[in-house]
C-alpha cells in the first residue's frame, strides 16, 4: 500500500467553493475540490480541534480516497487496527462464527479503523499542507443564496459568499433548513451506544485477556438479546475499545452525548460472559453514552437553486452497525469535486460563463442519492441480524450472523464512478421535462441503484416494510 506521488497542480477552474464543517465530510470536500483546482475555503466553529472520539471504520471504498492524497494513507495505516478477522460470540462467550478478512483485503482492498481524533489530526494537517483556507472559530449562523451565488452569515453578522457552499456541520446543520424549507426535529430511536478508549497496558497484565495484546490486534463481538458488545485492540495492542449498543428510552432534546458511570453498562451486561465483565473491570468510568436519533430520511440534499449541497451527515446520518457513515461521507466529497471540474469544462465548452455549479450540484445528488440510501439500510439490517438472533439457529447456520461485505459497496471509487457517469447524468436531467436541472433528481438518480437496492442483496427480493424505511437511525 502506497499513497500516490503528488501530482501536478490541477488548472484553476474558477469555482468557489465554502465548505461549513471540518469533520470527515467537510474535509475530504475540501481536499478534493482542491485537488481538482476548485478555490476552497472551509470554516468550522470551534476554535481549535482536539483529539476526541474513539474507534471510527473507512471501508476500502473510502480507504481509497485517502490513498490519493500523499502521505495520510501510511500515517493512518501506522495507527489502524489489524485483526485479521471478527470473532462472533455468544452472551454467554460461546464462540460462533470466526469471520476473516484476508481474502476481502485482497479482492477489495485496505481499510482503516482507529481512533477518530487521531485520524481527524492526520486529515486536518494533511489539508492544511497543501493549501486549504480553513478558518476556526467561524460560527455560521445561516444560510442564503440567489440564482448567482449562496453564501453564509456568521456569528457577529460577516456575510461570505461563494459559487457553491457545502454544508457539512452533521444533523443539526442550519443548512437543512433552506434545503428542507423547515427544521426538522431528532426522535428518539430506542437505543444508544457505551463508548470507551483506553490504555490496555492492564488488559495485557491479564491471563485472561492478554489474547486481546499478544501476538496482533484481536477483534471480538459479543451477541445477547437486543444488545451487542464489541472489544478490539489497536496499534499492535497499544490501546484498547469497546462499545456497546443497548435499548434506551431517554428522551432527548438538543444533546446527544452524556457521560455514564461504568454501573451503567454492569447493569445491561449483568450475567454476560465472565470475559466482558473482566473487560468491565478495568475500563475506566464514566463512559460515554450516545443515543441514537432518528432523522426523517431527506427527500432532497440541495437547495433550489443549486447552490448549496448538504454531504455527510447533515445529507444522511447512519447506524454505525452499517460501519459506512465516515465513508460515505467521504465519497460525497470526492463525488462532488468530480461533479463541479466536469461541469465547469462542459459550460466552458458551450461558451456558458455560469460554470456550471447548478447542474454540478443536481448531478451531484443524483449519482449518490440511490447508494447512500442503500447503505444506509444496511445498517438497519446488521443491527436486526444481530439484535434480533435466533442464537438455537444461529448454532447451526453461524454464517447468519456474519458481517456482510458486498462488492458494491466496498469495491468501488466514488471519484472514478462520477468520472465515468457525470455526462450520462448531466443529459438525463437537462432533458428532464420538469424544469431541467432545478426539477426532481429521480431521472437521474434511477441510473445509479446499486446491485444491493434494498440494502445487502439478499434483501433485493423481500417486502420492504415501509414504516420502517421512513426513517433513519443516527449517531450524531
Amino acid at each position: 500500500m502506497s499513497s500516490q506521488s503528488p501530482p501536478t497542480p490541477p488548472e484553476k477552474s474558477g469555482i468557489r467553493v465554502l465548505v461549513v464543517g471540518a469533520g470527515f465530510a467537510g474535509l475530504t470536500a475540501a481536499i478534493e475540490c482542491h485537488r481538482k483546482g476548485h478555490s476552497v475555503t472551509l470554516l468550522e466553529k470551534f476554535p481549535e480541534l482536539k483529539l476526541l472520539g474513539d474507534i471510527i471504520s473507512f471501508g476500502p471504498n473510502s480507504s481509497r480516497i485517502f490513498q490519493r492524497w500523499p502521505g495520510v494513507a501510511e500515517q493512518l495505516d501506522a495507527l489502524s487496527q489489524r485483526a485479521d478477522g471478527l470473532v462472533i460470540k455468544n452472551w454467554l462467550g460461546e464462540t460462533l462464527l470466526t469471520q476473516t478478512w484476508t481474502a476481502e483485503q485482497a479482492e477489495f482492498g485496505i481499510r482503516f479503523d482507529g481512533h477518530r481524533g487521531e485520524f481527524h489530526e492526520i486529515v486536518y494537517k494533511h489539508a492544511l499542507e497543501i493549501g486549504v483556507d480553513i478558518r476556526l472559530g467561524a460560527r455560521v449562523e445561516d444560510y442564503f443564496e440567489s440564482d448567482a451565488e449562496a453564501g453564509v452569515v456568521l456569528e457577529g453578522g460577516e456575510r461570505i459568499t461563494a459559487d457553491v457552499v457545502l454544508a457539512a456541520e452533521g444533523v443539526r446543520s442550519r443548512g437543512r433548513k433552506i434545503v428542507l424549507g423547515y427544521e426538522d426535529k431528532p426522535k428518539a430511536s430506542g437505543y444508544a451506544v457505551y463508548r470507551v478508549w483506553f490504555d490496555a497496558d492492564e488488559i495485557a497484565k491479564d491471563p485472561d485477556l492478554r489474547f486481546f495484546t499478544d501476538n496482533g490486534d484481536k477483534h471480538v463481538a459479543w451477541l445477547g438479546p437486543d444488545v451487542h458488545f464489541i472489544a478490539a485492540s489497536v496499534k499492535n495492542g497499544k490501546d484498547f475499545s469497546w462499545v456497546c449498543t443497548h435499548k434506551d428510552e431517554q428522551d432527548i432534546e438538543e444533546s446527544w452525548s452524556f457521560e455514564a458511570p461504568l454501573s451503567d453498562a454492569r447493569k445491561v451486561l449483568e450475567g454476560w460472559d465472565p470475559i466482558v465483565q473482566k473487560i468491565l473491570d478495568y475500563t475506566p468510568s464514566p463512559l460515554i453514552d450516545w443515543k441514537l436519533v432518528y432523522r426523517d430520511p431527506l427527500p432532497t440534499w440541495i437547495s433550489a437553486r443549486r447552490r448549496i449541497a448538504l454531504i455527510g451527515d447533515a445529507a444522511h446520518p447512519f447506524l454505525p452497525t452499517s460501519i459506512q457513515g465516515a465513508s460515505q461521507a467521504m465519497e460525497d466529497g470526492s463525488t462532488l469535486a468530480v461533479c463541479l471540474s466536469r461541469a465547469a469544462a462542459a459550460a466552458s465548452a458551450a461558451g456558458d460563463t455560469s460554470k456550471g455549479v447548478q447542474e454540478a450540484v443536481a448531478a451531484f445528488e443524483a449519482i449518490r442519492y440511490e447508494r447512500v440510501r442503500s447503505a444506509q439500510k444496511t445498517g438497519e439490517q446488521t443491527r436486526d441480524i444481530w439484535h434480533k438472533a435466533d442464537f438455537s439457529a444461529a448454532k447451526q447456520d453461524p454464517q447468519s450472523l456474519r458481517l456482510r461485505r458486498e462488492a458494491w459497496l466496498l469495491n468501488f471509487d466514488a471519484e472514478t464512478y462520477a468520472e465515468t457517469h457525470y455526462d450520462e447524468t448531466a443529459r438525463v436531467l437537462r432533458a428532464n421535462p420538469d424544469r431541467g436541472i432545478f426539477g426532481d433528481t429521480e431521472p437521474g438518480r434511477k441510473l445509479h441503484v446499486p446491485e444491493g437496492k434494498e440494502g445487502y442483496v439478499e434483501y433485493n427480493e423481500k417486502p420492504v416494510d415501509a414504516a420502517k424505511s421512513i426513517a433513519e437511525a443516527v449517531q450524531v
